[in-house]
């Protein structure tokens, strides 16, 4: 191992914990809340908004795959991060402009920033996975960014159970489908909706929208950049012993 790979190791340990902490009180308590109110809400409308996200994702996830890099091969996990992160910043600038522009704009720009945003978002780990080597191409490399994407924006609960599949990624994947209908595209949407729902509400706010766009897609996207460098770390760094505790 290079002193480079060594300190990556150490971080990823570090954040692997984070992944798979036990729910606080605060977090149990905001999930029970968000589950009220996701079952006051009529099943027709969870359905509307499960088909609409699922399109959203897949339109951009089957159709980026066209307009990424070649895998990199033969580089250094060094090299590789210095390129991934130099994208994550690329990537934050960007998000952080398109939420000024849309929180600027009132409501109905508001609400334009939930699709393009994820598109943003999608497109950078498109970009990630071609760093490290992997060939996006290969569904279910695509679905790997799509458990990225879960992981980074689900509750505290749900990052316990998705952290499970990545880190077993190797045997995991050898028993999914080849169908990408399988995939739980309801509890995608629900986890990824209650996590930014009270963030991005207050962009709709005249006046401080703008400002609360920009910092909050900033981070969001900063959020997302730091979960997919452990997540491919996970995967360079196999031949090393990874930890994995069970989750209580």
């Amino acid at each position: 191992m290079t002193q480079y790979e060594e300190q990556a190791y150490i971080q990823l340990e570090f954040w692997q914990h984070r992944m798979q902490k036990k729910p606080s009180l605060g977090n149990r308590i905001a999930k029970g809340v968000q589950n009220k109110i996701n079952n006051i809400i009529p099943e027709k409308v969870h359905l509307a908004i499960t088909v609409a996200i699922e399109k959203m994702v897949k339109g951009v996830l089957f159709g980026a795959r066209y307009v990424t890099k070649t895998p990199l091969n033969d580089a250094s996990l060094h090299m590789r991060e210095i390129q991934v992160k130099e994208q994550i910043a690329f990537y934050k600038r960007t998000a952080s402009v398109e939420g000024a522009i849309t929180g600027a704009g009132g409501i109905l720009m508001g609400l334009a920033d939930f699709p393009i945003l994820i598109g943003i978002k999608i497109k950078l780990l498109f970009e990630i996975a071609a760093l490290y080597g992997y060939d996006v191409h290969n569904y279910k490399e695509r679905l790997y960014i799509l458990y990225i994407f879960q992981l980074a924006f689900s509750s505290q609960q749900g990052r316990n159970e998705v952290y499970q599949k990545l880190a077993a990624w190797q045997g995991y994947s050898q028993s999914l489908p080849d169908d990408e209908n399988e995939f739980d595209w309801r509890a995608f949407q629900q986890e990824y909706r209650d996590y930014i729902d009270l963030a991005k509400m207050a962009q709709l706010i005249p006046f401080i929208g703008a400002a609360v766009g920009a910092v909050v897609n900033y981070r969001l996207i900063n959020q997302l950049g730091e979960t997919a460098i452990n997540c491919y770390r996970m995967r360079r760094l196999s031949p090393l012993k990874i930890l994995t505790v069970p989750t209580p």
